[in-house]
């Protein structure tokens, strides 16, 4: 088994931000790697705020972008005050793209060896309709992909297999 020196946090700001950190950042502490964050803005939403400026709206897609990063550097710095991670050791790369290319862009030139993400809660009819940027990233990323699960979610799926 090769050394896992660098774990990227794939953090979306859902509901297990946190929880998505946290497991992160103790993988990175266990295995004395470095810790990094990719948050990817999705270019579709970017897109949305400029139709809507095209229609004579005060909004433009620049002003949004850097609005939404200023939130999430706000969130993520809850996010690690909430840890006992030391945020002087974590790089954070944000972008602005789709999520899943802007992803694998971030796992290959940060060389990352493993990448941790969260599950959004989608229901079982949407993830077949669309599927997930966890999904493909399975599917695609280079560096092992490990799922975090809060215990909720552990519950939920548990419930849904049926041993006899």
């Amino acid at each position: 088994m090769h050394q896992i020196k660098k774990i990227m946090a794939a953090i979306g700001f859902s509901d297990y931000a946190q929880g998505t950190f946290n497991y992160a950042a103790d993988l990175a502490q266990i295995l004395n790697a470095e810790l990094i964050i990719g948050s990817v803005i999705n270019s579709r939403d970017v897109e949305a705020v400029e139709t809507i400026s095209s229609l004579g709206y005060e909004v433009d897609g620049e002003n949004y972008v850097q609005g939404v990063k200023e939130e999430r550097k706000k969130m993520l710095a809850q996010i690690i005050e909430a840890s006992s991670y030391d945020k002087e050791s974590i790089k954070t790369v944000f972008r602005v793209g789709n999520p899943i290319d802007e992803l694998l862009k971030i796992t290959v030139r940060e060389n990352v060896d493993m990448v941790v993400m969260g599950l959004k809660g989608r229901t079982d009819l949407e993830q077949m309709m669309v599927g997930s940027v966890a999904e493909k990233l399975f599917r695609r990323c280079p560096a092992t992909v490990v799922s975090y699960r809060d215990e909720k979610q552990s519950r939920r799926l548990k419930k849904r297999i049926h041993i006899e």
